[in-house]
């Protein structure tokens, strides 16, 4: 395994809410702004600011399956990206997060 794919698993592992992000992305802002705004405990890898950064998101591609980001986990699980976290914000989210420690 890579080191940048044994990094990133590690901080899917460790966190309860993992948000890989970059840290000009609108996309990943409001990700950010949603979880902050569900006073969620949730940690963030602003991987546009990481030398090794371009290595993690081709990680991420094999992990998920996505390369875009944000690219969030919950509970070591894979929840996608914005849009998906935004259309679970009123059903699932809430019970997600708690199930997960995050809350």
């Amino acid at each position: 395994m890579s080191a940048a794919k044994t990094k990133a698993q590690a901080f899917i592992d460790e966190n309860p809410v993992a948000v890989f992000s970059k840290s000009y992305c609108p996309y990943c802002k409001a990700t950010k702004s949603l979880l902050t705004e569900l006073n969620a405990n949730f940690n963030v890898m602003e991987i546009d600011l990481l030398d090794d950064g371009p290595a993690i998101q081709d990680a991420l591609e094999q992990i998920s399956g996505q390369r875009t980001v944000p690219n969030i986990f919950i509970a070591k699980k894979h929840i996608g990206g914005n849009s998906d976290l935004q259309a679970l914000k009123k059903s699932a989210l809430p019970k997600l997060l708690e199930n997960a420690g995050a809350l």
